[in-house]
């Protein structure tokens, strides 16, 4: 008679956390992940277009840096940089609040908050105010409005232990109605449903150009908030708070750190620069306010806070990739006349190896290569 020992039996294969991972390993593993990426969407872009996958990926270099000529290539790298730096400003706002693990959801709706308050002074104010005293109102007041508008939840959160993630979602659609209330009440032309460009003709309220470029003030603000930020979570007292509170709420009451404060503090900073962002939505990129102003990009910024685990230097990198992804796959759908499903599938496959690139570098997976031992 034989049986078999089970005792101390261990699975073909299982998974196991790093204990710590190097920088080497990390950049190797993320360019494996493109690399496996781009031969993934080549395949697809070879078998379901019959496409040339060389000449699909050079398309979405022209749609984020290329042209015919100079002037056209300046003028869609700098479009991207633009971009980039709309994103980047969403992404540092969620930075503080995903590292209390307070899961702010509404950066979509307080940036909306924050390009209402914007668009409406310059409404109503454009022509009443020199110019640089406009803009500074414009950006105190988009602030304003955004911090209070994550105020909102975090007192819930703080006082109620409500659901941050419901509640912050919800919000969004609360700023998206309100969104479409003021653009029917500045309705211009009367009839159109749109807001139209504000002060078009005086560009009053609009950022002004720097050394002959539009969109270095957006580049100068997003730069300055993404290293304060990083400085504000790595140097400072209320940083190392945010720090302590994330990791255990109960160690930091036992360490004399205020949670309820921590919580409602953070989100006024998250808010605060979201509403910058509204801000710089309006009167640094479209000069109008609808509800597509941001366009989804409170959503996207999600993925970028996770990829660059809250560095908010790396974020800039990872929001490079995802708006030349963005404007890459624009370019293959105009370019090789494909539907917009097409061109996004290949974003997607490329941005699905760079999400599960995360996790082997988190993570190992162990094969037991021990043979089944069998006893007579």
């Amino acid at each position: 008679m034989s049986k078999t020992n089970t005792a101390g039996h261990e699975p073909f294969m299982r998974i196991a956390k790093r204990t710590s991972v190097s920088l080497k390993r990390k950049i190797l593993v993320r360019l494996l992940a493109i690399v496996l990426a781009l031969l993934a969407s080549a395949l697809f872009i070879y078998c379901i277009t019959g496409l040339n996958p060389i000449a699909v990926y050079k398309a979405m270099f022209q749609g984020a840096f290329g042209g015919t000529t100079l002037s056209a290539t300046l003028r869609r790298s700098w479009i991207t940089i633009r971009d980039t730096m709309f994103l980047l400003t969403i992404s540092v706002a969620l930075a503080p609040a995903f590292k209390m693990k307070f899961w702010n959801i509404g950066a979509e709706g307080q940036v909306l908050i924050g390009g209402i308050v914007t668009a409406g002074i310059m409404i109503y104010f454009g022509d009443s105010m020199p110019a640089a005293l406009l803009l500074i109102v414009m950006f105190a007041a988009s602030c304003l409005a955004g911090a209070l508008w994550g105020l909102i939840p975090a007192v819930f959160k703080a006082k109620w232990n409500t659901n941050e993630t419901l509640f912050t979602l919800m919000m969004n659609y609360v700023a998206i109605q309100l969104t479409s209330f003021c653009v029917a009440l500045w309705e211009n032309p009367y009839g159109s449903n749109s807001v139209g460009i504000i002060n078009q003709n005086s560009q009053a309220g609009w950022f002004p150009s720097i050394f002959g470029q539009n969109y270095l003030l957006n580049v100068i603000l997003a730069l300055a908030v993404t290293v304060g930020v990083y400085l504000y979570m790595k140097k400072s007292k209320q940083g190392y708070e945010i720090s302590v509170v994330g990791e255990s709420q109960d160690t930091a009451k036992y360490a004399g750190i205020s949670v309820k404060k921590v919580i409602i503090r953070t989100m006024l900073i998250s808010g605060a620069i979201c509403g910058m962002a509204g801000f710089m939505g309006v009167a640094g990129i479209d000069h109008t306010i609808s509800t597509n102003t941001v366009g989804g990009r409170g959503f996207t910024a999600i993925i970028v806070a996770w990829l660059a685990k809250f560095n908010t230097y790396t974020m800039i990198a990872i929001a490079l990739l995802l708006t030349f992804l963005d404007r890459g796959a624009a370019e293959i759908a105009s370019q090789f006349g494909l539907n917009e499903f097409a061109s996004d599938v290949v974003s997607g496959i490329i941005l699905f190896f760079i999400l599960g690139s995360e996790f082997f570098c988190s993570y190992k997976v162990i094969i037991n290569k021990k043979a089944k031992k069998e006893e007579a």
